[in-house]
């Protein structure tokens, strides 16, 4: 029987200048020292997007002026018996400065800058995607 369990997660890509938000999980948490895309767990009956807003307010003290789904992308941690189910959306306008209320290291980095920092395994396609639309034609704004 497996009991692997799944939890869905809404993330966001914060877009400023062509660079994104990158998040760094903080000590007392689960893979700790991991890159990611700020965000968590959609709770109750809430939407991919209602959970994205109030994760970067909880998080971050940001409020999402304008935000699109993406692409939603499994991942499953084998060894934690966890798949992840991750709704992405671009943010690409936000009121307030992004500030780490978890005591989080928080970088903007451009797609090119990515693949130097230790990312979540899952967030790994996402990012190589990222790196070929930068390429193709530019970041969103």
């Amino acid at each position: 029987m497996d009991n692997t369990q799944t939890i869905d997660v809404a993330a966001g890509i914060i877009w400023r200048g062509g660079h994104f938000l990158a998040s760094q999980r903080p000590t007392n948490k689960v893979m700790e020292g991991y890159w990611e895309f700020p965000g968590g767990k959609i709770e109750g009956d809430e939407s991919p997007e209602e959970a994205l807003r109030r994760e970067l307010a909880e998080e971050l003290g940001i409020g999402v002026r304008e935000a699109s789904y993406w692409q939603c992308v499994e991942h499953c941690y084998a060894d934690r018996k966890l798949n992840v189910r991750l709704y992405f959306f671009h943010v690409t306008d936000f009121s307030g400065e992004p500030c780490p209320a978890e005591g989080q290291n928080l970088r903007w980095i451009s797609p090119d800058e990515a693949p130097a920092l230790d990312f979540l395994p899952a967030d790994s396609g996402v990012l190589e995607q990222l790196l070929t639309l930068g390429k193709l034609n530019g970041a969103p704004e």
